[in-house]
Parts: C-alpha cells; sequence; structure tokens
C-alpha cells in the first residue's frame, strides 16, 4: 500500500490513481471515510491519493491527539499488507509528525548539496522529538543517496561527509541520476517496466534486495 502525503500528488500520478472524485488523504485526515473507502487499486500497488487539499489540512485540524490520526486510520488495514509506504512532502508541519508518528521507520532522501544537508538537521531534530513523544519505536531506515553525479565534487564531498558521520545508517547503494528515471512517471510506468536495462533500474532493484536484507536481519 502506497500513502501519498504530498499535496503535489506526484506519487498518485505517478501509480495512476485518480485524486479527483475519489476519496484521498484529506479527506482520511477530516474523518469524510475510512481509510478503506479511499483506496484504489492499481496496476503497480493499492494506494491512497492526495491532491492540493491535503495542503490546507493542518490548519483544518484541532484538538488533543492530531498527530495520531495516520496511525489510527491504518490501524484498521495493516495487517492486510506486506508493506505500507508514506511518501512525505519536504515540510515538517503536522502531516510529516503523522506519518512519523505511524511510521515503524524512516527511510530518508538525500541530495548530496550543502543545504540539503542543513535540512536533513531539521528532520533529525523532528524525528528525535517524535521518539520522546508520540512514537518511541520509531527508528531511522537509513539515509539514501539520490540524483548523485559522480562527476561533481561537490557530490563526492557531500557523500564522504555523510558516510563519514553516520556510516553504515548510509545506504550503500546510490540513486544515480538518469534521464529514463526522470521519463518513468509521465508515462505512467515504474522504472523496471519503462526501462529494465537502465542504471535507474540497477540502483533502486540494489535498494530493494539491500532494504530487504537489512529487514530479514
Amino acid at each position: 500500500l502506497a500513502i501519498d502525503l504530498d499535496p503535489q500528488g506526484n506519487l498518485s500520478f505517478s501509480l495512476g490513481a485518480e485524486a479527483e472524485d475519489n476519496y484521498t488523504m484529506y479527506d482520511v485526515f477530516k474523518g469524510n471515510c475510512d481509510i478503506k473507502d479511499a483506496i484504489q487499486c492499481t496496476p503497480n500497488c493499492d494506494v491512497v491519493a492526495a491532491n492540493i487539499l491535503l495542503s490546507g489540512c493542518e490548519l483544518e485540524l484541532t484538538g488533543v491527539g492530531r498527530e495520531y490520526i495516520l496511525r489510527e486510520a491504518l490501524s484498521s488495514v495493516e495487517d492486510e499488507y506486506d508493506y505500507i509506504i508514506i511518501d512525505c512532502s519536504p515540510s515538517l508541519g503536522l502531516i510529516t509528525v503523522n506519518s512519523l508518528t505511524a511510521a515503524d521507520s524512516v527511510m530518508i532522501p538525500v541530495q548530496p548539496e550543502f543545504f540539503a544537508l542543513e535540512g536533513l538537521g531539521k528532520l533529525l531534530q523532528t524525528i528525535r522529538l517524535v521518539q520522546g513523544g508520540p512514537n518511541p519505536d520509531l527508528t531511522i531506515e537509513g539515509f539514501v543517496v539520490t540524483m548523485f553525479d559522480g562527476r561533481t565534487k561537490v557530490h563526492n564531498q557531500v557523500l564522504g561527509e555523510l558516510r563519514e558521520h553516520f556510516k553504515d545508517m548510509v545506504f550503500e547503494t546510490i540513486i544515480q541520476r538518469n534521464i529514463r528515471l526522470s521519463e518513468a512517471p509521465s508515462h505512467g510506468k515504474p522504472i523496471i517496466l519503462y526501462d529494465v536495462i537502465c542504471n535507474g533500474t540497477t540502483n533502486y532493484l540494489n535498494l530493494a534486495k539491500e532494504v530487504l536484507e537489512k529487514n530479514a536481519l
């Protein structure tokens, strides 16, 4: 099950889920429907879509326990799936806190730029707050370096600093810049179906194997 928590709805679009005329994560947060009513079955996986309405949701949610809404919603379907993947926006508001409260672990994509490292510090602070409050069992699955260009000095420098500071918390697999990765969403296909032999497919297959091996330990 894929949960789209980004108001831009890129995950929904990429997987072929339709946010119009269907219940979305906005409706789940507002209590307009049960999450089961918002699940769409696509050829790739089950999806709960998102659209721009979600961007105003934080201002509309009031009362005690707002950070537990997603966890409570997922409790009715969590036994039906091997994995529930929650895609968050880069913001650190209430919606993201909901995702961290509901999750077992968090995988953090890092673009190898110095401004991204600054944002990483703020995210880690938010994770620590969640660990100290609503979800003490939350763990960091690891850091995934994305959009990497080995020809640039700054990318190699940032990668080195990440590995030095976070050690084995940084996944060995690096997602390299690849034009086929950029093209795949516009065709409504995951990269493995769009171009099975490109570097993007190899990178993500290796990442999936690394995640599965880590969770098997």
